[in-house]
């Protein structure tokens, strides 16, 4: 049966690309070896399934009935991920593949990496195709949701494992260059099978990979080669731009580089981008604005529920330095009739969430206003989802969730099923401890239906759901899409 499930592996490697056809023995023997198997029988798999899901899990089986590993999701992610590494090409030929295809179009070069990072597990596609998705359409376009599923659950076992763990600072943290090749540990994930594809953005060394977690079609991360905080600046737009440069079929952004309004990793400096078109970028322009010593840009207030100041021009210096002046501007920026403080205490508030892109000879840069003040009826942020949209969404509003894709927790799949249920059956929500927290949600959105029957439940939730998603978009906005809103953001780009 191991000698079976190896050859299998080995045949999944040469069909993916991964390993050349001269290296079948020498991956073979590398599988044995990861085995600690002496033996090896070279059976028939003519006519045979190749599925990689299938293949690892009977291999995984095998490792825990030999007591290599325990049966716990923490382990055998790192076992199979020393297993996918015997297929892969070494990090030089990953590059020096990427250089070449890049020489030709960079399209080609960013769709050979893409499979790549797909094909050798390190995105884990059985895992990413259970994340539930769904558009929704709103005053402001048509928004992406996404109930995250494709993180596994550690088990207590693991959980403990991690808290006993040695610390160790190696790698320093997930966006590390030192992730490449590192085999993992209980509090850190496996990446042997992991590629990075160097690249040099402000005349500095950077990082180029996807996310393991795609939530939108090639989901990338780069990353600087030192591990330095995140901070938005005249550099930021610089790097935005050099990247958006090198490949202009992608877009890139950045999160804000204050708590709250800020990334989960504030850390390591990086940005995220990709080959997608957010309801963010296909919002039109609402409001033209011309900004002194900057006519010659094409600037306005975006129509979107955040407060985003769109400008583009063909020339990106000229956005950079524009750039620029409206971050220097808005860090210093107080209007208390709008409750809008620079800083209080000491502690700043205002920064911007950037995103970059390129529409054929044209450079465009989205400005988000951000602001993370707190106050003891917001204790969590003026500026962030509001406690009537925490049973949808309370985690932070980043730049996934600033350009029209809501990531919600996995909790929701199943209170949802629940839901649902109780809204065909019209009982009570309340009486249910797992979604009684919905239940002033559901009162406020069923007198809009008739009639809610098993066949349109699934639909109306969906929609709803998209309803607060924007309501969330809306509570971030710093500047609210009424009249009075308008005036106030105004009255902040008259300053400019």
């Amino acid at each position: 049966m191991l000698s079976k499930n190896i050859k299998k592996l080995v045949e999944y490697g040469i069909e993916s690309g991964l390993t050349p056809e001269c290296e079948r023995t020498y991956t073979t023997n590398l599988l044995l070896e990861v085995f600690h198997e002496d033996d090896y029988e070279d059976v028939d798999i003519t006519g045979e399934e190749i599925c990689l899901e299938d293949i690892l899990k009977v291999l995984l089986d095998e490792a825990c009935r030999r007591g290599m590993i325990e049966d716990s999701v923490v382990y055998r992610d790192l076992f199979d991920t020393k297993l996918m590494n015997c297929l892969m090409p070494r990090p030089a030929q990953v590059q020096q593949e990427f250089a070449a295809r890049y020489e030709k179009c960079p399209k080609e070069a960013t769709e050979y990496f893409y499979k790549l990072s797909q094909d050798s597990d390190y995105i884990r596609r059985y895992r990413v195709k259970k994340d539930m998705k769904w558009k929704v359409d709103t005053p402001y376009g048509e928004i992406d949701i996404t109930i995250n599923l494709s993180k596994p659950e550690k088990d207590p076992k693991a959980i403990a494992a991690a808290r006993n763990a040695k610390a160790s600072s190696y790698p320093k943290c997930l966006l590390c260059m030192e992730n490449e090749g590192y085999a993992g540990r209980v509090n850190h994930p496996a990446r042997e099978n992991h590629r990075i594809i160097p690249v040099t953005i402000n005349d500095s060394k950077w990082g180029f990979q996807y996310s393991p977690y795609v939530y939108y079609n090639e989901h990338c991360i780069v990353f600087n080669g030192q591990h330095i905080p995140m901070k938005i600046d005249k550099a930021a737009f610089i790097k935005l731009f050099d990247f958006v440069k090198l490949f202009p079929h992608y877009f890139l952004g950045s999160n804000a580089d204050l708590p709250i309004v800020g990334g989960s990793i504030l850390s390591h400096d990086h940005f995220q981008g990709g080959h997608y078109t957010f309801a963010m970028a296909k919002a039109p322009i609402e409001k033209p604005v011309i900004i002194p010593g900057y006519e010659d840009v094409e600037a306005g207030i975006v129509k979107w529920p955040l407060s985003v100041l769109r400008i583009r021009h063909k020339d990106e210096k000229r956005l950079i330095s524009l750039a620029d002046h409206v971050l220097r501007a808005w860090r210093g920026y107080t209007d208390e009739d709008a409750f809008i403080y620079a800083e209080t205490d000491g502690e700043p508030h205002n920064t911007i969430t950037p995103i970059a892109r390129r529409t054929g000879d044209i450079y465009e840069l989205d400005l988000t206003l951000r602001n993370n003040i707190t106050t003891e009826e917001h204790p969590l942020g003026v500026y962030h989802p509001h406690a009537q949209y925490h049973n949808i969404k309370k985690e932070n509003i980043g730049l996934i969730e600033v350009m029209g894709l809501a990531v919600l927790p996995a909790r929701l799949k199943e209170e949802m099923e629940i839901l649902a249920e109780y809204l065909v059956e019209g009982k009570d929500v309340r009486s249910n401890e797992k979604i009684a927290k919905h239940a002033e949600w559901a009162e406020k959105f069923l007198p809009n239906y008739e009639n809610i029957t098993a066949e349109n439940v699934t639909e109306i939730l969906h929609k709803e759901i998209g309803n607060t998603f924007v309501g969330v978009l809306e509570d971030a906005g710093v500047y609210k899409c009424t009249e009075e809103g308008r005036a106030a953001f105004m009255k902040f780009i008259d300053t400019l």
